[in-house]
């Protein structure tokens, strides 16, 4: 694909630069040519007023000698006869032929002669005996002065374009080519049973969407195999009752080969089925972990977290805003997880504030390089009078028989990537729940490298004083 772009555009861009070039330097060498006649007029010009008042060839010899070319330049004078039996004459520097002289003197108007060496331009101009014709002399090099420097710059601008594109067009191949072999690659791990590949969704437009695809497909393969397992290991589960019955009956057999024979396959189908349930369970540990690994889009999981809480929040008037989730942000936690999270701030929300109390989710990327992802939950409630207490595990001050285990499950969600959380005010008046989760293992800029909730005392004091608890 890279290759096939370069020569897309080296094609496309050197037959633009011919179609343009080839012209313009026919146009040069026009604009040269007519340059060289305009200078070789104006030179013969200045003859006329001369020849219309005197043809004596003294006075004729000095106005050549004064003209712009100078004495011995390329500019003469055929002058007529007097009428009386006396040959035309010629002064100055001629190379016209005769033939030449006579046709424009026939037509009355000024014509280019070619000439040995270049051209001649003949201008007549009427005097007392008849018509004079005044001849210019145009050296071939004087058509194309400037003309070869002219070619020679538009073929270096021709070649600059050219070498431009195809720098763009590799560029642009290059960042397609990544993105594509990424696929591709995370493709083929996920087919000899990396379960916890995904993809970054980054590139064109179109690659992006594969991307997404390809991590929404992944998650589902994770969760169908998780499920598959939980079905095996919940068959194998079932099939201990038939056995212990089995069991019982091989043992009332009584003695001989028969029941020896029946007791030893039903301990070798016992056998069988705990390999089968241990199985099951490692590879469901492992799916969970694959899973763990793979993380989630975090957008998409606020957007049906909070397709669940907003019909509880119509039933009590709470206005809701959400902010940031239209576009995917994939962050390195389980899908269950973040949504256990979720459902426990927003729970806090609807347990601690009176109904009617307004409240928003907010996420967004942040860091230096865009290498974390913050999720805000933000409400207009009388806010927390003792956040660092909120934070300790089992503590509730609510009084209303919550376990305190809400804020501690968003942390230690938080800390699994390298982030926080923290707690201040919002821009609603109330608390403000800011979770960062890291997506290098880096926590928030000059955070500290040891974690709990003493961390998050000494980062972000409280401003304001807050009412009502929440665990």
């Amino acid at each position: 694909m890279r290759w096939a772009l370069v020569k897309v555009a080296l094609a496309v861009t050197a037959m633009v630069v011919v179609a343009f070039a080839v012209p313009l330097g026919l146009v040069v060498k026009e604009m040269a040519r007519d340059r060289a006649f305009s200078n070789a007029e104006r030179q013969a010009a200045t003859i006329g007023p001369v020849l219309a008042i005197t043809t004596d060839r003294t006075q004729l010899e000095r106005a050549l000698a004064s003209a712009e070319t100078g004495p011995g330049g390329r500019i003469g004078v055929h002058v007529p006869g007097d009428g009386k039996g006396a040959r035309p004459a010629g002064i100055g520097f001629r190379r016209a032929s005769d033939r030449d002289v006579a046709s424009v003197v026939a037509l009355g108007r000024a014509s280019i002669a070619p000439v040995r060496g270049g051209s001649s331009l003949l201008q007549p101009t009427a005097v007392a005996t008849g018509v004079a014709v005044v001849e210019v002399y145009v050296p071939d090099a004087a058509l194309g002065n400037g003309v070869a420097t002219s070619w020679l710059v538009l073929s270096g601008v021709g070649l600059a374009l050219i070498i431009g594109s195809v720098a763009v067009a590799d560029r642009l191949g290059t960042r397609m080519v990544r993105a594509a072999k990424r696929l591709a690659g995370a493709a083929h791990r996920l087919g000899t049973g990396e379960l916890g590949v995904r993809v970054p969704e980054e590139g064109p437009k179109e690659l992006r969407s594969a991307a997404t695809a390809f991590n929404s497909m992944a998650d589902q393969v994770v969760q169908l195999l998780a499920n598959e397992r939980e079905l095996a290991a919940d068959l194998s589960h079932r099939l201990r009752t038939p056995l212990t019955v089995l069991r019982l009956n091989a043992a009332s057999l009584g003695d001989g080969p028969a029941a020896e024979h029946t007791r030893a396959a039903v301990e070798q189908l016992e056998r069988e089925v705990d390999q089968i349930i241990r199985t099951a369970r490692e590879q469901k540990s492992h799916s969970q972990k694959a899973a763990a690994t793979a993380g989630c889009d975090a957008a998409e999981v606020i957007r049906e977290r909070m397709a669940f809480w907003s019909a509880l929040a119509e039933d009590e008037g709470r206005t809701v805003r959400v902010a940031g989730a239209h576009r995917p942000l994939r962050v390195p936690v389980a899908r269950p997880d973040l949504a256990a999270a979720l459902d426990a701030m927003l729970g806090n929300v609807f347990r601690h504030t009176p109904e009617g109390t307004a409240f928003a989710v907010d996420v967004h990327h942040a860091g230096t390089a865009g290498n974390a992802v913050i999720v805000l939950v933000s409400d207009a409630g009388p806010g927390i009078d003792d956040p660092d207490a909120a934070l300790r595990r089992g503590h509730s001050g609510g009084g209303d028989g919550s376990t305190g285990l809400g804020l501690d499950i968003v942390r230690r969600l938080a800390e699994s990537t390298g982030g926080d959380i923290r707690i201040g005010r919002s821009v609603l008046g109330g608390t403000e729940i800011r979770v960062w989760l890291a997506l290098d293992g880096h926590g928030p800029p000059g955070a500290p490298h040891h974690t709990g909730t003493h961390r998050l005392r000494r980062r972000l004091p409280l401003r304001g004083r807050r009412k009502g608890k929440r665990g």
